[in-house]
């Protein structure tokens, strides 16, 4: 989300749509951001700011205590939201950056990426691991809310194809082939203790998902290549999957942008797929096609309100925004 306020995040968060979240706020600076905010959930493993890039470091640090604060503080005013709105219970969204985009990013101490190192990738995944599920453990015990898992994985596919810059051009990182990155992925999803939403804004990487059991996709529905994405989108949502289906524009658009047309193009991907209507019903939430961090403030309440709009009225009638 925008801005730097905590409690006016969370009163968007949770007074706009059906899904309430525990934003995340990067116009804060270094510790706020995705790499940031996960860092402040590794167990053991602190991370420093180093040449403007995170690296692993020995000991806790300034960077360290300044994301475990931001954390801490997005979590007092989403409970103090809850206690002051009257709210019990319901669902909380929370986020983190997945292991393998995390492993593409933070540095080990010499400087390579951690996806250089497989062993370090895996201690990175199991100290996410048991950060997570005490992050669920504490939104549950603060909201009393049922929780579900975001994994932002943006950069999975360069983890799978080696394409992530090495520290030297004479060293190349090795690609990490996709079943090792699923079991690395399902490792987790089988352990964190709450309903897993994978979530990418690039093209989808189904060598990873179709791997993957127990997990939601979050995908951007804008961009989808017909020959390439509709098949297994179809599969999945045949077998019973949920997608969170990212279609509304993260900045605001030229021309006002309303409910009912938005619904017909998400209606005309389902049936280009060759799906029952069912499905935009009963498989599908609306969302933005990624976050909204750039968005004007007015904006990003505009497209959560959006997105709400239109799950609510394919929800009450799928067949509303009929193809013409």
């Amino acid at each position: 989300m925008p801005g730097t306020d905590p409690r006016e995040a969370v009163r968007i968060a949770a007074g706009e749509v059906d899904l309430p979240f525990l934003s995340e706020l990067p116009a804060r600076g270094v510790g706020a951001d995705m790499i940031g905010r996960t860092g402040a959930l590794l167990v053991e493993l602190p991370v420093d700011m180093v040449h403007r890039t995170y690296r692993l470091v020995d000991h806790p640090n300034t960077t360290t205590r300044r994301a475990h604060d931001w954390l801490r503080w997005d979590l007092d005013a989403l409970e103090e939201h809850w206690e002051t709105s009257g709210r019990h219970g319901g669902i909380v969204k929370v986020q983190a950056c997945g292991p393998l985009t995390l492993s593409a990013h933070v540095e080990l101490r010499g400087g390579h990426k951690i996806v250089k190192d497989r062993g370090a990738v895996r201690d990175v995944t199991a100290s996410l691991t048991e950060g997570l599920r005490e992050h669920v453990a504490q939104v549950r015990r603060r909201v009393g809310a049922d929780v579900v898992v975001q994994l932002d994985e943006p950069d999975a596919g360069r983890v799978i194809d080696g394409t992530v810059p090495p520290l030297t051009r004479l060293d190349p990182i090795r690609p990490i082939p996709a079943p090792e990155a699923a079991e690395l992925l399902q490792s987790l999803i089988d352990a964190v203790d709450a309903p897993v939403l994978l979530h990418s804004c690039n093209s989808p990487r189904w060598d990873l998902t179709n791997l993957l059991s127990g997990i939601a996709l979050s995908l951007d529905v804008t961009d989808l290549r017909p020959t390439v994405d509709y098949d297994p989108l179809g599969t999945f949502l045949d077998r019973g999957g949920v997608l969170a289906a990212g279609l509304v524009p993260t900045s605001e658009p030229t021309e006002p942008l309303h409910a009912e047309p938005l619904a017909r193009d998400l209606a005309g991907l389902i049936d280009r797929i060759g799906l029952p209507r069912a499905v935009l019903r009963d498989n599908l939430l609306v969302t933005p096609t990624c976050g909204l961090a750039g968005a004007t403030p007015s904006w990003a309440t505009r497209a959560l309100t959006l997105s709400s709009e239109v799950a609510a009225g394919l929800a009450a009638d799928p067949d509303f925004a009929a193809a013409e």
